[in-house]
């Protein structure tokens, strides 16, 4: 680990013994892939509580980390709220994408790491943020680009969300991490292999190297700066002995 993930292990190690030693629940900020891996890797003597992680749905790839005193007496809830961003005229608003929305939020003096997930359709954004910031985007918030937005809360949000996904199917050598890889983005073996060596490539949250690892139906696979796909496994076996796959890659 270089300087910057030794002091970020030792802000989870400082949380984690507050915790116990406090007997209360210490959240951290959201968590990025590589900060998930970090904290997923960290010796168990090393922690002198259990953690819990959470997105605000099942399927978040930045989410907070819980740690929890053993004898935890009390209900708890992770301090951050769903805002609803919406423009004011869908007729007149611009086709805005994820690097916009983000954008515009941190343009407001938002730190990446006090915001979770943006999720977008072709109607609105969904967006996971603090406590202590959401009534200030709330407030703020009134342009993105050329268009003019609202900003609401989502008072209740199901764990079982799924964003947008194209449905990708098709045939594969073998179901290895490059392969699949290869069949959800419109990019060399080479240069995918140079994804996954460098550090890029997560499965279930978990940091891999290896470009022929095997992947299992469900896994979540997530590209740091691309998206991420979810392997829903073989459909069938070909004739010539290729496997027909399917994957879900999320918009």
């Amino acid at each position: 680990m270089n300087k910057e993930e030794i002091m970020f292990q030792k802000r989870l190690l400082e949380l984690s013994r507050v915790s116990c030693t406090r007997g209360i629940v210490t959240f951290s900020d959201f968590l990025n892939l590589n900060e998930l891996n970090i904290l997923h890797t960290v010796p168990k003597n090393q922690l002198q509580s259990r953690y819990e992680t959470y997105g605000g749905y099942r399927l978040a790839e930045r989410q907070m980390v819980a740690f929890l005193p053993d004898a935890l007496y009390y209900d708890y809830r992770y301090p951050f709220q769903v805002l609803e961003i919406t423009p004011l005229n869908h007729r007149f608003s611009e086709k805005l994408n994820h690097r916009d929305y983000l954008g515009a939020v941190m343009n407001l003096g938002i730190e990446r790491c006090k915001l979770g997930d943006i999720m977008i359709n072709s109607e609105k954004a969904l967006l996971f943020v603090q406590d202590s910031l959401a009534e200030y985007v709330i407030e703020n918030l009134t342009r993105i680009r050329n268009t003019s937005v609202q900003v609401s809360a989502v008072s209740e949000f199901p764990d079982s969300y799924e964003p947008e996904y194209e449905e990708i199917k098709g045939t594969v050598a073998s179901v290895r991490l490059d392969t699949v890889l290869s069949l959800a983005y419109p990019l060399s073996r080479s240069k995918l292999t140079a994804y996954i060596e460098s550090g890029r490539v997560f499965v279930n949250g978990k940091l891999i190297t290896s470009n022929g690892y095997r992947l299992k139906e469900g896994d979540i696979i997530s590209v740091r700066k691309m998206g991420r796909i979810i392997y829903d496994g073989v459909l069938a076996e070909t004739k010539k002995g290729r496997n027909l796959i399917c994957a879900r890659r999320y918009l």
